[in-house]
């Protein structure tokens, strides 16, 4: 039978190039950001900061995200001649939903087939109370004190916890910024070996059960004691805080996470590095320019002015190179590294992940197989192989292919939303940026 007239089940699943510019996530940004930018210094700069020039760098590059104006790959079918344009993507954590997950399934293949051994582990959540959260997110290198910290409690009650001399415990911590309706909430989740490494690389197995009660002390002293150091917080303050029922600082541990349980160690894995917000709790009214966002539980909603969400959203972005993972005591980048130029051999040790290769966590496509179950290099008319035959940078060239077929991603279809707005008096009606004004769409 030839290729033209293969026959093939509608059950079969057709991968189909992401549109990002038809998203509600998309529209609000796209919609609402110049406008944020303007009033940005004015409405929210004592709430959240200077604008931090990370931010309009990475909300630029997001808007260029997938879009076939800016670059893609050609992938052609060997068989049939079949292909179509990948666009480029962005590589931006957290703000861009599409980067940031193949960027959460990478982490999490690369944790449980290069990291993390063959033992039992528990995940751990270390949260500091709201009225000192404000420090945070004024001075984001007090989240590296956070992770510093929280780190000291747990590896000194693991070194405690068994016998051997010179046990070294081991960890992976990721530091997060967000609470379930995008305020800002600075808290670490580590997931951590439930025992310590001998010298000789033999594993020691805790030997008493955990108490979480017994860490949140020491972790609410160092923390304090830290703030005070740094001039932030006085005495009075942290009076106040330790005469309160409930401090606000907690320590959360999960049951032990036996080797068996692979996928659950690397879902825990994913999670700990979960993108900040969700595009299927969001509803955008475009008219109204305002959000709609649900709780995590779906029985609660809030509502947004689409700018207000724009800003709750940029206090989440990373600064350049801030290390929000980190890998600690025998699971630090300096340990594996002395093991392996060391020639132990730890094959034995590590988690395997469904016998893939080593490296092919780099795989886009293999990435897509994984989330999605479709397999994006399967030619949907004859299911052949496709391959990556090129990559086009240079705009003339894109706008010639672009052109020829027809694609003209830039048509917006939409109006702009109109905003309103009540002064208080005629000074502040001549500086407001929410003037109502008749759009043109040239």
């Amino acid at each position: 039978m030839s290729s033209d007239t293969l026959v093939v089940s509608k059950n079969v699943k057709e991968y189909r190039c992401r549109k990002p510019q038809y998203s509600s996530y998309y529209q609000c940004i796209e919609d609402n950001y110049e406008m944020f930018e303007r009033v940005y210094e004015r409405k929210y700069q004592e709430k959240y900061g200077f604008l931090r020039p990370i931010v309009p760098k990475v909300i630029y590059q997001y808007l260029d995200c997938g879009i076939l104006h800016n670059g893609f790959a050609r992938v052609k079918c060997k068989t049939c001649n079949h292909e179509y344009l990948l666009a480029f993507s962005c590589k931006r954590r957290h703000f861009c939903p599409s980067c940031h997950a193949k960027r959460v399934a990478e982490f999490g293949e690369f944790a449980c087939s290069n990291v993390l051994k063959n033992i039992p582990h528990r995940h751990f959540v270390f949260s500091i109370p709201k009225i000192i959260r404000i420090y945070f997110l004024f001075d984001r290198s007090l989240l590296k004190e956070l992770s510093r910290i929280a780190w000291e409690v747990l590896g000194l009650y693991y070194k405690n916890s068994v016998s051997e001399k010179n046990a070294a415990p081991a960890a992976i911590s990721s530091i997060q910024t967000f609470g379930d309706f995008l305020g800002f909430n600075p808290h670490l989740h580590i997931l951590c070996a439930d025992g310590c490494f001998g010298a000789s690389g033999i594993f020691y197995a805790a030997n008493i059960d955990l108490i979480t009660g017994s860490l949140e002390p020491l972790f609410r002293h160092k923390i304090l004691s830290m703030l005070k150091k740094r001039g932030l917080i006085g005495q009075t303050t942290i009076k106040l805080i330790s005469s309160w029922h409930h401090t606000g600082f907690n320590v959360y541990c999960t049951e032990r996470i036996y080797p068996r349980h692979t996928q659950s160690m690397e879902n825990i894995a994913r999670y700990i590095l979960r993108a900040s917000f969700s595009q299927e709790r969001m509803n955008y009214r475009v008219n109204e320019s305002k959000v709609i966002y649900k709780s995590k539980n779906g029985k609660d909603t809030k509502e947004y002015d689409a700018i207000d969400f724009i800003a709750s959203l940029s206090s989440h972005i990373p600064n350049k190179n801030e290390q929000m993972v980190r890998y600690l005591g025998y699971y630090s980048n300096v340990c594996r590294g002395r093991r392996k130029k060391q020639g132990a051999c730890e094959s034995d040790c590590v988690i395997e992940d469904d016998g893939c290769a080593k490296g092919a966590n780099k795989s886009w496509s293999r990435l897509i197989k994984k989330i999605y179950e479709v397999d994006p290099l399967i030619c949907p008319k004859c299911k052949g192989q496709m391959r990556i035959i090129a990559f086009i940078e240079d705009y003339r060239v894109i706008r010639k292919i672009l052109d020829y077929l027809g694609i003209y991603e830039f048509k917006r279809d939409r109006p702009p939303p109109k905003r309103f707005a009540v002064a208080d008096s005629f000074d502040d009606y001549a500086q407001n940026d929410y003037i109502d004004c008749e759009y043109v769409d040239y």
